[in-house]
Protein backbone atom coordinates (compact mmCIF):
# COMPACT_ATOMS: atom_id res chain seq x y z
CA UNK A 1 0.00 0.00 0.00
CA UNK A 2 0.71 3.33 -0.56
CA UNK A 3 -1.30 6.30 0.06
CA UNK A 4 -1.58 9.11 -2.58
CA UNK A 5 -0.11 11.99 -1.01
CA UNK A 6 -3.72 14.14 -1.40
CA UNK A 7 -5.48 11.40 0.82
CA UNK A 8 -3.59 13.31 4.28
CA UNK A 9 -5.23 16.95 3.33
CA UNK A 10 -7.55 17.56 5.73
CA UNK A 11 -7.27 15.05 7.78
CA UNK A 12 -6.60 15.53 11.59
CA UNK A 13 -3.54 14.80 13.00
CA UNK A 14 -2.05 14.49 16.30
CA UNK A 15 1.75 14.47 16.30
CA UNK A 16 3.21 13.07 20.22
CA UNK A 17 6.80 14.14 20.84
CA UNK A 18 8.30 16.81 19.37
CA UNK A 19 11.78 16.20 19.27
CA UNK A 20 13.61 16.09 15.80
CA UNK A 21 11.42 13.53 13.94
CA UNK A 22 8.11 15.39 15.41
CA UNK A 23 8.97 18.58 13.85
CA UNK A 24 9.80 16.97 10.62
CA UNK A 25 6.62 15.35 10.28
CA UNK A 26 5.31 18.05 11.30
CA UNK A 27 6.50 20.38 8.89
CA UNK A 28 5.72 17.41 5.57
CA UNK A 29 2.19 17.13 7.28
CA UNK A 30 1.51 20.83 7.13
CA UNK A 31 2.77 20.75 3.60
CA UNK A 32 0.55 18.25 2.26
CA UNK A 33 -2.70 19.85 3.66
CA UNK A 34 -3.16 17.98 7.29
CA UNK A 35 -4.98 19.55 9.88
CA UNK A 36 -2.09 19.00 12.51
CA UNK A 37 -2.13 19.48 16.56
CA UNK A 38 1.41 18.63 18.66
CA UNK A 39 1.45 16.95 21.76
CA UNK A 40 4.78 17.13 23.88
CA UNK A 41 4.88 16.41 27.98
CA UNK A 42 7.75 19.26 28.31
CA UNK A 43 7.10 22.93 28.71
CA UNK A 44 6.57 25.01 25.61
CA UNK A 45 9.22 27.32 27.79
CA UNK A 46 11.81 24.71 27.14
CA UNK A 47 11.45 24.74 23.37
CA UNK A 48 12.96 27.24 20.72
CA UNK A 49 10.65 29.89 20.39
CA UNK A 50 11.46 30.17 16.42
CA UNK A 51 9.51 26.95 16.70
CA UNK A 52 6.52 27.83 18.83
CA UNK A 53 6.50 30.78 16.68
CA UNK A 54 5.93 28.66 13.10
CA UNK A 55 3.32 26.34 15.04
CA UNK A 56 1.24 29.26 16.05
CA UNK A 57 1.78 31.06 12.56
CA UNK A 58 0.63 27.97 11.09
CA UNK A 59 -2.10 27.45 13.30
CA UNK A 60 -1.03 24.28 14.70
CA UNK A 61 -2.93 23.32 18.19
CA UNK A 62 -0.12 22.65 20.70
CA UNK A 63 -0.93 20.43 24.02
CA UNK A 64 2.70 20.88 25.72
CA UNK A 65 2.03 18.96 29.62
CA UNK A 66 -1.28 18.17 28.90
CA UNK A 67 -3.06 15.66 26.17
CA UNK A 68 -6.44 16.77 24.29
CA UNK A 69 -9.40 16.16 26.05
CA UNK A 70 -11.03 14.01 23.21
CA UNK A 71 -8.45 12.00 21.33
CA UNK A 72 -12.03 10.85 18.84
CA UNK A 73 -11.27 14.08 17.30
CA UNK A 74 -8.01 12.52 15.61
CA UNK A 75 -8.06 10.63 12.34
CA UNK A 76 -4.54 9.70 12.87
CA UNK A 77 -1.46 9.80 15.85
CA UNK A 78 1.69 9.57 14.47
CA UNK A 79 4.21 8.99 17.30
CA UNK A 80 7.73 9.99 18.00
CA UNK A 81 10.18 6.81 18.36
CA UNK A 82 10.67 7.93 21.95
CA UNK A 83 6.80 7.69 22.83
CA UNK A 84 5.58 4.20 23.91
CA UNK A 85 2.52 3.25 22.47
CA UNK A 86 1.30 1.60 25.85
CA UNK A 87 0.60 5.16 27.27
CA UNK A 88 -2.66 5.16 28.39
CA UNK A 89 -3.90 8.35 26.30
CA UNK A 90 -2.62 6.74 23.33
CA UNK A 91 -5.14 3.18 24.34
CA UNK A 92 -7.29 5.12 24.72
CA UNK A 93 -6.83 6.70 21.03
CA UNK A 94 -6.41 3.18 19.66
CA UNK A 95 -9.78 2.02 21.11
CA UNK A 96 -11.96 4.93 19.14
CA UNK A 97 -10.41 3.86 15.59
CA UNK A 98 -8.21 5.95 15.72
CA UNK A 99 -4.80 5.09 13.83
CA UNK A 100 -1.92 5.13 15.65
CA UNK A 101 1.17 4.83 13.69
CA UNK A 102 4.94 6.71 13.23
CA UNK A 103 6.95 8.13 10.36
CA UNK A 104 8.94 5.53 9.06
CA UNK A 105 5.35 3.54 8.28
CA UNK A 106 4.28 7.44 6.93
CA UNK A 107 7.26 7.79 4.94
CA UNK A 108 6.70 4.22 2.99
CA UNK A 109 3.15 5.58 2.47
CA UNK A 110 4.20 8.61 0.84
CA UNK A 111 6.89 8.24 -1.41
CA UNK A 112 7.32 7.07 -4.95
CA UNK A 113 11.56 5.90 -4.45
CA UNK A 114 13.14 2.40 -3.23
CA UNK A 115 13.60 1.84 0.84
CA UNK A 116 16.42 0.09 2.17
CA UNK A 117 15.31 -0.84 5.46
CA UNK A 118 17.99 -1.42 7.93
CA UNK A 119 18.35 -2.70 11.64
CA UNK A 120 19.97 -4.80 14.28
CA UNK A 121 20.77 -3.78 17.75
CA UNK A 122 24.43 -2.58 16.79
CA UNK A 123 26.04 -1.74 13.82
CA UNK A 124 23.09 0.31 12.12
CA UNK A 125 24.67 4.02 11.66
CA UNK A 126 28.29 2.24 10.45
CA UNK A 127 26.11 -0.22 7.70
CA UNK A 128 23.50 2.41 6.93
CA UNK A 129 26.48 5.02 6.48
CA UNK A 130 28.52 2.52 4.57
CA UNK A 131 25.67 1.49 1.84
CA UNK A 132 24.75 4.91 1.58
CA UNK A 133 28.53 5.77 0.46
CA UNK A 134 28.31 2.82 -1.83
CA UNK A 135 25.34 3.72 -3.71
CA UNK A 136 26.27 7.13 -4.07
CA UNK A 137 30.07 6.04 -5.54
CA UNK A 138 27.24 4.17 -7.62
CA UNK A 139 26.13 7.42 -9.15
CA UNK A 140 22.53 6.91 -7.65
CA UNK A 141 20.31 9.65 -6.11
CA UNK A 142 20.91 8.34 -2.54
CA UNK A 143 19.30 9.83 0.74
CA UNK A 144 20.54 8.00 4.31
CA UNK A 145 17.70 8.85 6.14
CA UNK A 146 15.96 7.37 9.71
CA UNK A 147 17.24 6.83 13.16
CA UNK A 148 20.75 7.94 11.58
CA UNK A 149 19.73 11.11 12.81
CA UNK A 150 17.77 12.61 9.49
CA UNK A 151 14.07 12.12 9.68
CA UNK A 152 12.60 9.75 6.44
CA UNK A 153 9.95 11.48 6.14
CA UNK A 154 11.21 15.18 4.68
CA UNK A 155 13.16 12.79 2.00
CA UNK A 156 10.62 10.75 1.20
CA UNK A 157 8.13 13.09 0.53
CA UNK A 158 10.19 14.90 -2.47
CA UNK A 159 11.88 11.43 -3.47
CA UNK A 160 10.58 9.71 -7.20
CA UNK A 161 11.37 6.68 -8.58
CA UNK A 162 15.30 7.02 -9.22
CA UNK A 163 15.87 8.25 -5.63
CA UNK A 164 16.82 5.77 -3.02
CA UNK A 165 16.20 5.86 0.18
CA UNK A 166 19.11 4.15 2.57
CA UNK A 167 16.94 4.22 6.20
CA UNK A 168 18.20 2.68 9.59
CA UNK A 169 15.23 1.37 10.96
CA UNK A 170 15.26 1.22 15.50
CA UNK A 171 12.65 -1.14 16.97
CA UNK A 172 10.48 1.91 18.44
CA UNK A 173 10.31 2.71 14.91
CA UNK A 174 9.23 -0.47 13.67
CA UNK A 175 6.86 -1.16 16.23
CA UNK A 176 4.11 0.97 14.50
CA UNK A 177 4.40 0.14 11.07
CA UNK A 178 1.47 -1.43 9.21
CA UNK A 179 2.46 -1.63 5.38
CA UNK A 180 6.26 -0.62 5.62
CA UNK A 181 7.54 -2.66 2.71
CA UNK A 182 11.88 -2.09 2.08
CA UNK A 183 12.91 -3.76 -1.07
CA UNK A 184 15.50 -4.44 0.68
CA UNK A 185 15.86 -5.16 4.15
CA UNK A 186 18.64 -6.34 6.86
CA UNK A 187 18.59 -7.32 10.69
CA UNK A 188 22.55 -7.38 11.56
CA UNK A 189 22.41 -8.90 15.07
CA UNK A 190 19.88 -9.52 18.03
CA UNK A 191 21.04 -9.22 21.39
CA UNK A 192 19.15 -7.60 24.74
CA UNK A 193 18.52 -4.25 24.42
CA UNK A 194 15.90 -1.41 25.12
CA UNK A 195 14.07 -4.35 27.64
CA UNK A 196 12.89 -1.38 29.77
CA UNK A 197 10.18 -0.53 26.70
CA UNK A 198 9.76 -3.82 25.01
CA UNK A 199 9.59 -5.65 28.32
CA UNK A 200 11.56 -9.49 26.81
CA UNK A 201 13.46 -10.45 24.08
CA UNK A 202 10.82 -12.36 22.10
CA UNK A 203 8.83 -8.65 21.95
CA UNK A 204 11.98 -7.22 20.80
CA UNK A 205 12.75 -9.44 18.33
CA UNK A 206 9.35 -9.55 17.47
CA UNK A 207 9.29 -5.63 16.52
CA UNK A 208 12.78 -6.35 14.56
CA UNK A 209 11.26 -8.73 12.71
CA UNK A 210 8.70 -6.12 11.23
CA UNK A 211 11.12 -4.93 8.68
CA UNK A 212 10.34 -8.01 6.58
CA UNK A 213 6.90 -8.86 7.80
CA UNK A 214 5.26 -7.41 4.59
CA UNK A 215 7.96 -7.96 1.87
CA UNK A 216 7.32 -10.72 -1.16
CA UNK A 217 9.51 -13.14 -3.12
CA UNK A 218 10.60 -10.32 -4.81
CA UNK A 219 12.28 -8.63 -2.15
CA UNK A 220 15.46 -9.60 -0.50
CA UNK A 221 16.27 -9.89 3.29
CA UNK A 222 20.31 -9.69 4.34
CA UNK A 223 20.39 -11.66 7.72
CA UNK A 224 23.41 -12.57 10.04
CA UNK A 225 23.79 -15.99 9.98
CA UNK A 226 26.23 -16.42 12.99
CA UNK A 227 23.71 -15.15 15.13
CA UNK A 228 21.28 -17.85 15.88
CA UNK A 229 18.63 -15.81 17.32
CA UNK A 230 18.91 -12.99 14.74
CA UNK A 231 18.86 -15.92 11.96
CA UNK A 232 15.85 -17.42 13.22
CA UNK A 233 13.57 -14.12 12.59
CA UNK A 234 13.60 -14.91 9.51
CA UNK A 235 11.81 -18.38 10.39
CA UNK A 236 8.45 -17.19 8.72
CA UNK A 237 10.09 -14.51 5.89
CA UNK A 238 8.43 -14.56 2.56
CA UNK A 239 11.67 -12.32 1.15
CA UNK A 240 14.57 -13.74 -0.55
CA UNK A 241 16.53 -14.35 2.49
CA UNK A 242 20.49 -13.42 1.50
CA UNK A 243 22.46 -14.77 4.75
CA UNK A 244 26.02 -13.40 5.64
CA UNK A 245 29.13 -14.79 8.08
CA UNK A 246 32.10 -13.94 8.74
CA UNK A 247 32.55 -17.45 10.17
CA UNK A 248 31.55 -20.28 7.88
CA UNK A 249 32.07 -20.27 3.95
CA UNK A 250 28.05 -20.12 2.28
CA UNK A 251 26.70 -21.69 -0.85
CA UNK A 252 24.80 -18.16 -1.07
CA UNK A 253 25.00 -15.16 0.17
CA UNK A 254 28.15 -12.81 1.77
CA UNK A 255 31.34 -14.73 3.52
CA UNK A 256 34.84 -14.30 4.39
CA UNK A 257 37.67 -16.66 3.25
CA UNK A 258 41.30 -16.21 3.29
CA UNK A 259 41.15 -12.68 4.31
CA UNK A 260 38.65 -11.33 1.18
CA UNK A 261 34.85 -10.73 1.31
CA UNK A 262 32.85 -12.52 -1.07
CA UNK A 263 29.48 -12.86 -2.39
CA UNK A 264 27.51 -16.11 -4.48
CA UNK A 265 24.44 -15.58 -5.51
CA UNK A 266 22.37 -18.49 -7.99
CA UNK A 267 24.53 -18.24 -10.69
CA UNK A 268 28.36 -16.83 -9.83
CA UNK A 269 30.61 -16.07 -6.73
CA UNK A 270 31.95 -12.34 -7.18
CA UNK A 271 35.17 -11.20 -4.90
CA UNK A 272 34.26 -7.65 -2.91
CA UNK A 273 37.43 -6.70 -1.23
CA UNK A 274 40.31 -7.47 0.67
CA UNK A 275 39.89 -7.08 4.67
CA UNK A 276 43.55 -5.79 4.63
CA UNK A 277 42.81 -3.25 2.87
CA UNK A 278 39.66 -1.84 4.74
CA UNK A 279 39.79 1.03 7.12
CA UNK A 280 37.35 0.42 10.02
CA UNK A 281 38.76 -2.24 12.88
CA UNK A 282 37.19 -5.29 14.80
CA UNK A 283 35.36 -8.13 13.61
CA UNK A 284 32.40 -5.97 14.42
CA UNK A 285 32.71 -4.28 11.65
CA UNK A 286 33.47 -6.94 8.83
CA UNK A 287 29.62 -8.22 9.70
CA UNK A 288 28.86 -4.13 8.95
CA UNK A 289 30.87 -4.53 5.88
CA UNK A 290 29.22 -8.08 4.64
CA UNK A 291 25.88 -6.62 5.11
CA UNK A 292 26.52 -3.71 3.43
CA UNK A 293 28.24 -5.75 0.74
CA UNK A 294 24.72 -8.11 0.11
CA UNK A 295 22.53 -5.03 0.36
CA UNK A 296 24.51 -3.24 -2.78
CA UNK A 297 24.97 -6.79 -4.41
CA UNK A 298 21.37 -7.42 -4.66
CA UNK A 299 20.37 -4.27 -5.44
CA UNK A 300 22.35 -4.24 -8.61
CA UNK A 301 25.44 -2.34 -7.82
CA UNK A 302 28.90 -3.66 -9.55
CA UNK A 303 31.08 -5.74 -7.15
CA UNK A 304 34.09 -3.46 -8.02
CA UNK A 305 31.76 -0.28 -7.29
CA UNK A 306 31.20 -1.85 -3.60
CA UNK A 307 34.82 -3.15 -3.28
CA UNK A 308 36.37 0.30 -3.33
CA UNK A 309 33.90 2.43 -1.45
CA UNK A 310 34.41 -0.04 1.45
CA UNK A 311 38.04 0.74 0.82
CA UNK A 312 37.89 4.28 0.96
CA UNK A 313 34.75 4.45 3.84
CA UNK A 314 36.99 5.40 7.64
CA UNK A 315 33.62 4.93 9.84
CA UNK A 316 31.75 7.13 11.57
CA UNK A 317 31.48 9.70 14.26
CA UNK A 318 31.16 8.02 17.91
CA UNK A 319 31.82 4.75 17.10
CA UNK A 320 34.82 3.50 18.08
CA UNK A 321 36.02 6.80 16.62
CA UNK A 322 39.79 7.65 16.66
CA UNK A 323 40.36 11.11 18.91
CA UNK A 324 44.00 11.41 18.83
CA UNK A 325 47.20 10.80 21.32
CA UNK A 326 47.75 12.63 24.30
CA UNK A 327 51.69 11.93 26.23
CA UNK A 328 51.22 8.58 24.71
CA UNK A 329 47.59 7.52 25.52
CA UNK A 330 45.03 6.94 22.80
CA UNK A 331 41.75 8.26 23.15
CA UNK A 332 38.98 6.70 21.36
CA UNK A 333 35.20 8.05 21.30
CA UNK A 334 32.70 5.33 21.37
CA UNK A 335 30.13 7.16 22.60
CA UNK A 336 27.22 5.05 20.45
CA UNK A 337 28.21 2.13 22.71
CA UNK A 338 25.05 2.85 24.26
CA UNK A 339 24.40 -0.78 25.07
CA UNK A 340 25.92 -3.43 26.92
CA UNK A 341 26.89 -5.35 23.63
CA UNK A 342 27.96 -2.51 21.54
CA UNK A 343 30.31 -1.67 24.25
CA UNK A 344 31.75 -5.15 24.24
CA UNK A 345 32.71 -5.00 20.53
CA UNK A 346 34.34 -1.85 21.06
CA UNK A 347 36.52 -3.48 24.26
CA UNK A 348 37.20 -6.70 21.92
CA UNK A 349 38.25 -4.16 18.87
CA UNK A 350 40.30 -2.17 21.35
CA UNK A 351 41.74 -5.90 22.75
CA UNK A 352 44.08 -4.31 25.41
CA UNK A 353 45.48 -1.84 28.09
CA UNK A 354 41.93 -0.19 28.15
CA UNK A 355 41.00 2.27 31.01
CA UNK A 356 37.18 2.74 30.23
CA UNK A 357 34.57 5.43 30.63
CA UNK A 358 31.62 3.84 31.42
CA UNK A 359 28.23 4.56 32.76
CA UNK A 360 24.83 6.41 32.17
CA UNK A 361 21.37 5.22 31.62
CA UNK A 362 21.25 1.44 32.20
CA UNK A 363 17.80 0.79 30.60
CA UNK A 364 17.14 -1.78 32.92
CA UNK A 365 20.20 -4.42 31.48
CA UNK A 366 22.34 -6.98 33.12
CA UNK A 367 26.14 -5.70 32.98
CA UNK A 368 27.43 -9.05 34.30
CA UNK A 369 28.42 -9.91 30.45
CA UNK A 370 29.89 -6.93 30.18
CA UNK A 371 32.09 -7.19 33.39
CA UNK A 372 32.77 -10.45 32.29
CA UNK A 373 34.52 -9.21 28.84
CA UNK A 374 36.61 -7.52 30.20
CA UNK A 375 39.09 -10.50 30.81
CA UNK A 376 41.90 -8.72 31.42
CA UNK A 377 41.48 -5.48 28.39
CA UNK A 378 40.11 -3.81 30.96
CA UNK A 379 42.73 -2.42 33.34
CA UNK A 380 40.58 0.64 35.35
CA UNK A 381 37.36 1.60 35.14
CA UNK A 382 35.87 5.08 35.33
CA UNK A 383 32.65 5.23 35.87
CA UNK A 384 29.93 8.38 35.64
CA UNK A 385 26.18 8.68 35.47
CA UNK A 386 22.46 7.68 36.89
CA UNK A 387 23.54 3.90 36.87
CA UNK A 388 26.84 4.04 37.69
CA UNK A 389 26.51 1.95 41.41
CA UNK A 390 24.29 -0.61 39.24
CA UNK A 391 27.57 -1.71 37.11
CA UNK A 392 29.52 -1.10 40.16
CA UNK A 393 27.83 -3.73 41.72
CA UNK A 394 28.18 -5.45 38.91
CA UNK A 395 31.86 -5.20 38.58
CA UNK A 396 32.30 -6.31 42.14
CA UNK A 397 30.41 -9.71 41.67
CA UNK A 398 32.67 -10.79 39.19
CA UNK A 399 35.54 -9.82 40.57
CA UNK A 400 36.67 -6.62 39.21
CA UNK A 401 37.36 -3.85 41.68
CA UNK A 402 39.49 -1.18 40.19
CA UNK A 403 36.82 1.11 39.17
CA UNK A 404 36.56 5.07 40.57
CA UNK A 405 33.31 6.99 40.49
CA UNK A 406 33.45 10.49 38.84
CA UNK A 407 30.24 13.22 38.94
CA UNK A 408 30.77 14.50 35.21
CA UNK A 409 32.39 14.11 31.92
CA UNK A 410 35.81 16.50 32.51
CA UNK A 411 36.73 14.37 35.32
CA UNK A 412 36.22 11.29 33.94
CA UNK A 413 38.72 12.22 31.43
CA UNK A 414 41.20 13.66 33.73
CA UNK A 415 40.85 10.82 35.88
CA UNK A 416 41.18 8.98 32.80
CA UNK A 417 44.43 10.30 31.93
CA UNK A 418 45.88 10.18 35.28
CA UNK A 419 44.88 6.54 35.79
CA UNK A 420 46.46 5.72 31.93
CA UNK A 421 50.51 4.88 31.73
CA UNK A 422 52.12 5.61 27.75
CA UNK A 423 50.99 2.53 25.35
CA UNK A 424 47.13 2.50 27.30
CA UNK A 425 44.09 3.63 25.36
CA UNK A 426 41.65 5.82 27.22
CA UNK A 427 38.13 4.05 26.03
CA UNK A 428 34.72 5.99 26.02
CA UNK A 429 31.86 3.52 25.54
CA UNK A 430 29.24 3.76 28.18
CA UNK A 431 27.27 0.53 27.89
CA UNK A 432 24.25 2.89 28.49
CA UNK A 433 21.80 5.91 26.87
CA UNK A 434 22.63 9.41 27.29
CA UNK A 435 19.84 10.48 28.32
CA UNK A 436 20.25 11.02 32.09
CA UNK A 437 23.00 13.48 31.34
CA UNK A 438 22.84 14.43 28.05
CA UNK A 439 20.59 15.09 25.13
CA UNK A 440 21.69 12.07 22.78
CA UNK A 441 24.64 10.12 22.40
CA UNK A 442 26.21 12.77 19.86
CA UNK A 443 26.32 15.21 22.52
CA UNK A 444 27.72 12.52 24.88
CA UNK A 445 30.79 12.39 22.43
CA UNK A 446 31.49 15.89 21.03
CA UNK A 447 31.83 16.76 25.11
CA UNK A 448 34.41 13.69 25.88
CA UNK A 449 36.48 15.05 22.32
CA UNK A 450 36.46 18.32 23.93
CA UNK A 451 37.60 17.09 27.34
CA UNK A 452 40.02 15.26 25.34
CA UNK A 453 41.32 18.11 23.86
CA UNK A 454 41.09 20.22 27.02
CA UNK A 455 44.24 17.73 27.97
CA UNK A 456 46.52 19.38 25.79
CA UNK A 457 46.17 22.99 27.28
Amino acid sequence: MRTNLDNLQGKKVLIVGLARTGIAVCQTLLDMGAIVSVHDAKAESTFDKNLITFLKGRNVECYFEHIPEDMSQFDMLILSPGVTPELGFIQDAAAKGVEITGEIELAYRVTRGHIVGITGTNGKTTTTTLVGEIFRASGRKTHVVGNIGTAAIADAAKADEQDWLITEVSSFQLETTKYFKPQISAILNLTPDHLNRHHTMEAYGAAKAKIFENQTESNFLIINYDDKNCYALCENCKARIVPFSRKEELDYGAFVRNGKVYIKDDEKEVEICNLDDVKIIGDHNVENILAASAIAYFAGIEPDVIGRAIIVFAGVEHRIEYVGMVDDIMYYNDSKGTNVDAAITAIKAIKENIILIAGGDGKAQDFDPFIKSFNGAVKKMVLLGRDAQIIADAAEKNGFTDYVFCKDMPECVRKAAELAEPGDTVLLSPACASWDMYDNFEQRGDHFKDCVEALRR
